[in-house]
């Protein structure tokens, strides 16, 4: 089965932190196999956890990441989503601040999905790109 939807890094920790409740309702109601999130994302999730102090806070960030790995599998970044990478940044040299997002944006474009996001702001005249906001949509 192939995926429908490519997770953006903030709605993955609104997911972790079961906040907002649109958000978790939203992924209720899709298949098994409908959603993944980019290996980029994973990164982005881990750095979050390394930064998170030591501790109770930081075992239990590592175990509700691990718990959504569990149901949302990673979706590697090919070189489908190299290759869209490159004219995707070219278009929007200007916006350097966001590169990983727009690695996030050609994933999703080299993978034929929708971008789940709460920054659409982020994500505004990526050619092919087709965004959802599951936060905004209640």
């Amino acid at each position: 089965m192939r995926p429908k939807y490519l997770l953006d890094t903030n709605i993955c920790i609104y997911l972790m932190k079961h906040q907002p409740p649109q958000v978790a309702e939203r992924f209720a109601q899709c298949r098994v196999g409908d959603v993944v999130m980019s290996a980029i994302t994973l990164a982005e999730l881990e750095y979050g956890i390394a930064c998170s102090g030591t501790g109770s806070a930081k075992r239990r960030n590592h175990a509700a990441l691990a718990a959504l790995v569990d149901d949302i599998p990673v979706l590697p970044f090919d070189g489908e989503a190299a290759h869209a990478y490159g004219p995707l940044r070219a278009a929007h040299r200007a916006r350097n601040k966001d590169a990983l997002d727009k690695l996030i944006a050609a994933q999703a474009v080299a993978a034929g999905v929708t971008l789940v996001t709460n920054n659409e702001a982020d994500f505004l005249g990526f050619e092919g790109l087709r965004v959802e906001n599951w936060v905004a949509e209640h």
